[in-house]
């Protein structure tokens, strides 16, 4: 892994990264995204990704930790093509120009994307699976992530997508769950197809002839089913949906944030299937 300084802002690599960070178009041509900080970048390359280059900062970031995030990404995958990943040292000052956040320790990667589809998905028996269809805020996805990992879900799958998987603000606001986290993009007409293929319950949430949630057995392979705040759900999940479920709603507001939802959702498909683990003899 050879090293390399770079000082100035108009560096082609740094323009580079830069636009990585901006452009979901250029992520796609590249086959790159960017990871920032060091908790997300350990999590990403103990999930099997391959870093490109890594741009560090020595003024911010000790050496020790350095080292042992380049020790990481000796021992990746050997990158397309046969190219030998690169370590690029950059001054705070220059740091400060490219980071999306001030507080990343000094560590940012250009890593090689990976296709996420319904294929590469291995579940055990009973899993826990949240579905999203075209939901914009990458924000919002991140958060449903880092929930979904939380909660020990076995996949999130996103349905016609209207914002990438490597979006800078998504894997933020996931704090790095979108490597820990199993995760696919489909269709909303695969996706229903390969659930009902593999025996899951298609739970969607809805106001409209529902039940609530707390009322409804989650403790079998269930997919929970989520739209957007603003249009919630389209008429195909609906007319598949083995079961309607809403979260009651006692103040004005007529919705939660999709996040929110997804929490409550889980949690409560957690409380069922540990008290159904208790009750076993």
């Amino acid at each position: 892994m050879r090293t390399e300084t770079i000082t100035s802002a108009q560096n082609p690599k740094i323009k580079e990264l830069l636009s990585l960070q901006e452009k979901s178009r250029l992520r796609r041509e590249k086959r790159m995204f960017v990871v920032e900080g060091k908790r997300e970048l350990v999590r990403c390359l103990d999930a099997g990704y391959s870093v490109r280059t890594l741009f560090a900062c020595p003024e911010i970031c000790r050496s020790e930790d350095i080292e042992a995030i380049c020790g990481k990404i000796r021992s990746q995958k050997p990158l397309p093509g046969g190219d030998q990943p690169v370590l690029i040292e950059i001054p705070a000052r220059l740091y400060g120009k490219t980071a999306y956040r001030g507080t990343t320790e000094g560590l940012i990667a250009e890593v090689i994307i990976r296709e996420k589809s319904l294929a590469d998905l291995e579940l055990g028996p009973d899993p826990l699976i949240i579905v999203l269809e075209a939901v914009e805020k990458p924000g919002n996805l991140g958060a449903v992530l880092r929930s979904a990992d939380a909660a020990g879900a076995d996949a999130v799958i996103i349905c016609d997508p209207l914002t990438d998987l490597y979006n800078p603000n998504l894997i933020r606001a996931s704090t790095g769950a979108i490597f820990t986290t199993r995760t696919a993009a489909a269709t909303s007409e695969e996706t229903i197809r390969w659930l009902k293929s593999n025996g899951i319950r298609i739970l969607t949430a809805q106001l409209q002839d529902s039940e609530l949630y707390y009322d409804i057995d989650m403790t079998g392979g269930t997919a929970i089913v989520m739209g957007t705040e603003s249009t919630g759900l389209t008429d195909i999940w609906r007319k598949n949906a083995d079961r309607h479920i809403r979260i009651p709603m006692l103040g004005n507001p007529d919705s939660l944030n999709v996040s929110v939802s997804a929490a409550i959702l889980l949690y409560e498909a957690v409380r069922q299937r540990n008290h159904k683990q208790r009750k076993r003899p």
